[in-house]
């Protein structure tokens, strides 16, 4: 397959690297410092100097027939490359970040002949330059795995490396994922910002954010996806309370707030702006 990526952090290069060691034509599209990095070292190169050759590109190739241009870039700068994307040749494109607004926009951008929708499940970052990262393997799929609209990628990705399965329901699905993320961004952001966990009264705070979202969800007429979520919303106050208070103790939380609030803030304004009567508790905790 040939495949552009569009936005090569620690995600794109996630995928890059796993694509083009699987024996595929991979170019990754980036810009500023990271496009100079890669320009040197002309590979993704992981942080214990694994290596997978790629091509480097500052734009994406408007008359290239891409099998696929996958779209890593946050949801805030998608509109940056939106133009690029739509004016490509590309036989499909798969957006891949996180949303809470409905995904028509996308669709009708590209048309729905060519469009996916993915959500990573990887672990990831780049540490001068080099990427450190570790995908959710099918055994751990309880938690979640790696998933998209579309089967033939699915299996592509993970014949690579990446462990994929489709959902349908594709709005919902995120919806549903940004009600149970949200919580943990302010935590995490919260105990970057402070240097220690949460105290009692911030974690049952934080679990009424989290009762909130869900609720927010269901009113929005979307069905919890997957259905194992609504356990969450089922399950005692101090319970919640008491997994938030320990996560926050959790050393993988700081590097999460490390990377900011801005993707937490633009989650919490969709779902504002979705349901502002059902949201009191999303726009007094918004970091």
């Amino acid at each position: 397959m040939k495949i552009a990526i569009v936005g090569p952090g620690a995600i794109g290069s996630t995928f890059a690297f796993h694509l083009a060691r699987a024996g595929h034509d991979v170019t990754v599209v980036a810009r500023g410092a990271r496009l100079a990095q890669l320009e040197k070292e002309r590979a993704i190169v992981t942080t214990d100097e694994r290596r997978a050759p790629v091509e480097v590109s500052a734009a994406l190739d408007a008359t290239t027939p891409w099998d696929l241009v996958l779209v890593t870039v946050l949801e805030s700068q998608v509109d940056a490359v939106l133009p690029a994307v739509q004016r490509s040749a590309a036989k499909q494109v798969m957006f891949m970040f996180n949303t809470f607004e409905p995904l028509d926009r996308f669709r009708d951008a590209v048309g729905a002949n060519r469009f996916v929708f993915g959500f990573p499940a990887i672990l990831a970052e780049l540490k001068d330059g080099k990427l450190e990262a570790q995908v959710i393997p099918r055994s751990l799929s309880a938690l979640q795995i790696t998933i998209v609209t579309d089967r033939a990628w699915a299996e592509i990705f993970s014949k690579a490396g990446i462990a994929t399965d489709t959902q349908a329901d594709m709005h919902s699905w995120l919806r549903t994922h940004a009600a149970v993320v949200v919580p943990v961004m302010i935590l995490a952001d919260r105990v970057y910002k402070r240097g220690s966990g949460l105290s009692w009264n911030e974690a049952r705070e934080i679990a009424s954010v989290l009762v909130e979202g869900l609720e927010l969800v269901r009113s929005l007429g979307h069905p919890l996806t997957p259905s194992n979520v609504a356990v969450l919303g089922k399950t005692p106050a101090p319970l919640l309370s008491l997994g938030l208070w320990l996560l926050s103790r959790n050393p993988t939380i700081t590097s999460l707030g490390g990377k900011g609030p801005g993707e937490a803030r633009t989650l919490i304004d969709a779902m504002v702006a979705a349901a502002p009567n059902r949201s009191e508790m999303l726009k007094s905790l918004r970091p």
